[in-house]
């Protein structure tokens, strides 16, 4: 259940200008409507499309990002039962070249350099993720994987407003299912023999130059229905609209509270314990896996934990239906950036 806003027709996410947030556009849609026309402030606008395919003991990303100052690309993958993982990624000086559309999943999204090569492209039912890379051992790296959008998948949009100069908008994407193949050396995965989802964050906005964000997400089936899970914290703090949200079937339901969230950043690999005060959700993590990573810098660094692993628990639509699951793939996490 949520206070916030419902958005149902197309809007600017800023000003004529593009220099400040357009107020019309604050509020969440169940599809993505916003145009981010992000024009000038050179140096602060962040775009980036994340996708993770989370297939079982398997879960690998993709990312294509331009934060003005550098452009990244990436692919990451992890074997849940070994710890082994891998992957590669390139920067790019300015960002020049990765090009991100005002509107998301209306361009391809490509970039090739020397060994490393990313392909994302939208058609009418999903997304098609492509790469190919050399491992850091020599090995070579390939992934084909398509990830369908139903026609009548809903997903949780929403613009979190710091103030009129910093703001993101955001297209979180739970449950879609996916298929394909990830290689690397003489090691094959196929994905989608058994359940396998896609998930998809969309950033585009100004930000505040230091930030800690939570967000987590996965999919399980509860009887005969799947369920899709979408929650976050920290950053949406104070600006009265969340990312919060659950999927039955493919309809969402909002929660406009901010969850509470408990875990130890310092022992990432306990339990992560996530709850709506209004009851509406209740489920514990389960990790398997810490993805740590940390860059140092003086003006500029990050730090992150994202754990995956296994969700268990409840949520309870607007209407009152209950839907229990466990053994739920999925994952969490908390960001620190000075960016």
């Amino acid at each position: 259940m949520t206070h916030e806003r419902e958005l149902l027709e197309p809007v600017d996410l800023c000003t004529e200008d593009g220099a400040a947030l357009n107020p019309n556009a604050c509020g969440w849609s169940r599809r993505p409507l916003h145009r981010c026309n992000l024009h000038g402030e050179l140096g602060r606008n962040k775009r980036w499309d994340y996708w993770a395919i989370l297939a079982g003991d398997v879960v690998l990303s993709a990312v294509y990002s331009n934060v003005d100052y550098i452009g990244l690309a990436d692919v990451w993958w992890a074997d849940l039962r070994t710890g082994d993982h891998g992957g590669n990624g390139i920067g790019v000086p300015g960002g020049h070249g990765l090009v991100l559309p005002e509107r998301p999943g209306t361009a391809p999204l490509n970039v090739e350099q020397g060994d490393f090569a990313l392909h994302i492209v939208d058609d009418d039912g999903g997304t098609r993720l492509q790469a190919q890379w050399t491992e850091r051992d020599g090995r070579a790296g390939r992934l084909d994987v398509y990830v369908e959008l139903p026609p009548d998948h809903e997903t949780c949009n929403v613009v979190i407003p710091w103030s009129e100069r910093e703001f993101n908008f955001t297209s979180k994407h739970q449950a879609r299912p996916a298929r394909g193949e990830l290689v690397v050396g003489d090691w094959s995965v196929a994905i989608g023999e058994c359940d396998a989802w896609g998930v998809l964050d969309v950033g585009r906005g100004r930000w505040p130059s230091e930030i800690r964000w939570n967000w987590g997400g996965g999919a399980a089936r509860s009887g005969e229905h799947v369920i899709g899970l979408q929650i976050g914290g920290k950053w949406t703090a104070g600006t009265g609209f969340t990312e919060n949200a659950f999927t039955v079937d493919g309809r969402l339901t909002k929660l406009g509270r901010e969850l509470e969230w408990r875990y130890d950043w310092d022992a990432p690999m306990g339990p992560w314990t996530v709850r709506d005060p209004g009851g509406q959700l209740d489920m514990v993590l389960t990790p398997r896996f810490d993805k740590h990573t940390k860059v140092a810098g003086r003006k500029r660094g990050s730090e992150t934990h994202q754990v995956f692993g296994t969700w268990s628990g409840r949520v309870v639509t607007d209407a009152g239906d209950l839907y229990e699951f466990s053994d739920a793939q999925g994952f969490a996490e908390e960001a620190r950036q000075r960016w």
